[in-house]
């Protein structure tokens, strides 16, 4: 397995989906991080076509996504959703073009690798034309525990999570705005994006719930990380809950080691490592939070300390704008990790 058509040096890019909030993050920072494309193509349903997108200080001109919309493209970012990522993945690989997909369609797809670059990105080594971006609230945590399970083996991991609405779209944005204003304002509250109201609420709910009693979104964090850190025997547990955060999901995690981790051990490793910052000064109320972080790149990590509620624990506080880590920039660092390689 593996795919045999090289990509070349300034490749052309498409951007599917490049209207939405992520697609539009996706051309931001393939604009930030100077991406050596030859040339970029937004693409997008035909309702959209004809607009203008911003890009490196101007800006481009949607094109109507079709399947013939890859013939001479080589990498294709693709943000368009699951079904759109079905449809057109044949389209894309048999033009001889890479997919990173940034839907679930393929995350646990055999053939296909899932790939946070700071974690595994030597499975890109195996790569059949479509490579999958993990979902956003496990790429912030992998990041984190690749890093942690370099100190000790890790057994298992207990994650809250509290997401923003901006991972449901932007419509969910507008969704908490529009509602915010209604609820100070005294105005009756009538739910659309979410299930229930989101202004000034937690929704302990995303995604569908499954049969078990967990929600599809707390199955992905565990399926996922168990396959981006090659680990089928680590214990995940999730609970993952909506809050009126417009960026930047958090996470609560506790994680339990196969042999003793101290705390400054753990803030030492992940000071020195790509992709993490620490900010861990509690004395001085220096820990990362979402409304501070809006548009970074990096996985901020705080609240490092120990778990004595089992026998090697920590126990520490995760933030990462999910719009950029947890979708664009994954997805770009992996176009560069494919020209790099």
């Amino acid at each position: 397995m593996g795919w045999d058509r090289p990509i070349a040096a300034h490749p052309v890019v498409a951007v599917a989906g490049a209207t939405g909030a992520v697609g539009r993050e996706m051309l931001e920072v393939l604009g930030q991080r100077d991406f050596p494309a030859s040339r970029v193509v937004p693409l997008a349903s035909s309702r959209s076509a004809g607009r203008r997108v911003p890009f490196a200080g101007g800006e481009l001109v949607v094109e109507e996504m079709t399947r013939r919309s890859f013939e001479g493209v080589d990498i294709a970012l693709f943000s368009a959703g699951a079904s759109v990522s079905r449809e057109m993945r044949e389209a894309v690989t048999s033009a001889g073009c890479v997919m990173i997909d940034n839907s679930s369609a393929f995350r646990m797809e055999d053939g296909v690798p899932l790939v946070v670059p700071e974690v595994n990105a030597h499975d890109l080594a195996w790569h059949s034309g479509v490579i999958a971006n993990p979902n956003c609230s496990t790429i912030q945590m992998v990041v984190v525990l690749d890093v942690l399970r370099s100190l000790a083996p890790i057994r298992r991991v207990v994650v809250s999570t509290y997401q923003a609405a901006s991972g449901a779209g932007q419509a969910a944005m507008d969704e908490l705005y529009e509602q915010t204003g209604d609820l100070l304002a005294g105005r009756e509250i009538q739910p659309s994006a979410f299930a229930h109201r989101i202004a000034f609420n937690c929704i302990p709910q995303i995604d569908v719930f499954l049969e078990d009693g967990s929600t599809k979104e707390e199955w992905k964090m565990v399926a996922e990380t168990k396959k981006i850190l090659g680990d089928p025997d680590i214990g995940v547990a999730a609970t993952c809950v909506r809050v009126p955060v417009l960026r930047c999901h958090a996470e609560a995690v506790a994680v339990e080691f196969d042999a003793a981790v101290e705390p400054a051990a753990a803030r030492e490793a992940l000071d020195g490592a790509s992709g993490v910052t620490v900010l861990d000064d509690p004395a001085q109320r220096i820990y990362p939070m979402p409304g501070m972080l809006e548009g970074t790149d990096d996985c901020y990590v705080g609240r490092i300390r120990r778990d004595d509620s089992v026998r090697h624990g920590l126990q520490l506080w995760i933030v990462a704008d999910q719009l950029r880590k947890g979708a664009a920039l994954n997805t770009v660092q992996i176009a560069e990790a494919l020209l790099a390689g």
